[in-house]
């Protein structure tokens, strides 16, 4: 398998996401479903029927916690479904935006979320980290997510490698 991520710029600024990732031989793909800040070993996450009876999950407090915590579930389930980090060739991140009086809305959150995952992939997989070469990526504001203290989702497409 060959991939090979190419990079984004902005007039002489390169962009903190790639502009595509080039696959060839794969043998398959990973299509990640939504991962999100929810503390795995708290409550049911989806009480049936929806929001009536069982205990509530704990959705952890601030962005950078809940964005590790979606990166850690992604790195689980990309192992368990036989591909890696490494093997990421594209993100999508929701972010949760406050009131938009200033025309700048979710950024604010979401630098916060930019500077928890560099330092996640610092420790676990350099080559995504935002000063690298990072895969395309894409951001989008949202006004809520599947739970009300929900901040951020991510999900992503990753290829199974030759193994």
């Amino acid at each position: 398998m060959e991939r090979k991520v190419y990079p984004l710029y902005h007039g002489s600024q390169k962009m903190l996401w790639g502009k595509g990732t080039v696959v060839k031989g794969a043998k398959g793909f990973v299509f990640l479903a939504g991962t999100e800040g929810i503390d795995p070993t708290s409550g049911e996450p989806w009480p049936a029927p929806y929001g009536a009876g069982g205990e509530q999950p704990r959705v952890l407090e601030g962005i950078e916690a809940q964005t590790r915590m979606c990166l850690e579930k992604i790195k689980s389930r990309l192992e368990e479904l036989g591909s890696s980090l490494d093997n990421i060739v594209k993100m999508t991140c929701y972010v949760k935006g406050r009131e938009f009086p200033d025309g700048i809305g979710y950024s604010l959150e979401w630098q916060k979320a930019q500077k928890a995952m560099d330092k996640f992939f610092e420790e676990h997989c350099p080559d995504l980290a935002s000063n690298k070469n990072p895969v395309p990526f894409d951001l989008i504001g949202v006004s809520g997510l599947g739970l009300k203290d929900m901040l951020v989702e991510m999900a992503c497409i990753a290829v199974l490698p030759d193994d």
